[in-house]
């Protein structure tokens, strides 16, 4: 089973706390969702998993293995994915090409990048996979800078997927997306693999509730608790805190 095992996780900066004593498990194939208020530590814990931040104590472990010393790309490279809340694509070009540019880079053919397309089929084919995997095909050809919000952060989770990553971290999915458009993020989020194992990290409760199958409550670098959509909703403490009395 193994996947992603965070033992004892801290992280300080002088006398802050900011994550204390985390203990964590992201297996294969989990749907799993990060929440909590405003400066609970919901990004500082992503940033340690993924190697932004090094942690003060603690462990993580992914496939049994300590990867502490590992950097974020070398991290990226073993499976360990993660998007941002402000999208990271290069406007001007098309989604066909921004979505071409991290298969390149991930075969080793980064040098490859500002030539012609269509020198390799098993790229293009894997290119056109994506895009419809994500239900892009309509706006393949056209530039980023002309995308709606919500599909510009559909192209983002495609470009991140385009790594084939084993855990994927969705940073704020929905952040800045109108509501009208978050059906979106939770219908590309269904459409993930099986076997990948999903950590998203939203204020956006009612995306939460649609797409994880078990929710883990950070608060003041805690962990409160981690249950179900339906155990979360029923917990009366995090009712007061952080869903304000009113999820189900």
């Amino acid at each position: 089973m193994q996947g992603l095992e965070v033992r004892g996780l801290s992280k300080h900066f002088g006398g802050l706390v900011v994550s204390e004593n985390i203990d964590f498990d992201l297996p294969p194939g989990a749907r799993k969702a990060l929440i909590g208020p405003n400066g609970a530590g919901k990004s500082t814990f992503a940033n340690l998993v993924t190697g932004i931040l090094a942690p003060s104590g603690g462990t993580i472990r992914f496939d049994g293995r300590d990867i502490a010393g590992l950097n974020e790309a070398q991290r990226v490279r073993l499976g360990i994915a993660k998007t941002f809340q402000i999208t990271t694509l290069f406007p001007r070009l098309t989604v066909r090409e921004n979505l071409r540019l991290p298969i390149l880079e991930r075969e080793g053919l980064g040098f490859r990048m500002f030539r012609p397309a269509g020198g390799d089929p098993g790229i293009e084919a894997e290119v056109a996979a994506l895009i419809a995997q994500f239900g892009l095909d309509a706006l393949a050809d056209r530039p980023v800078l002309d995308l709606a919000y919500g599909q510009q952060r559909l192209v983002e989770m495609a470009l991140t997927l385009a790594l084939k990553p084993r855990v994927l971290i969705l940073d704020e999915p929905a952040a800045g997306v109108p509501s009208s458009e978050t059906h979106l993020i939770t219908d590309a989020i269904d459409r993930l693999p099986d076997d990948l194992a999903v950590l998203v990290i939203e204020h956006d409760m009612d995306l939460v509730f649609k797409v994880a199958r078990s929710i883990v409550v950070l608060v003041q670098g805690r962990i409160l608790t981690e249950g179900t959509p339906q155990q979360i909703a029923a917990h009366a403490q995090v009712r007061e805190l952080y869903l304000g009395g009113g999820h189900g």
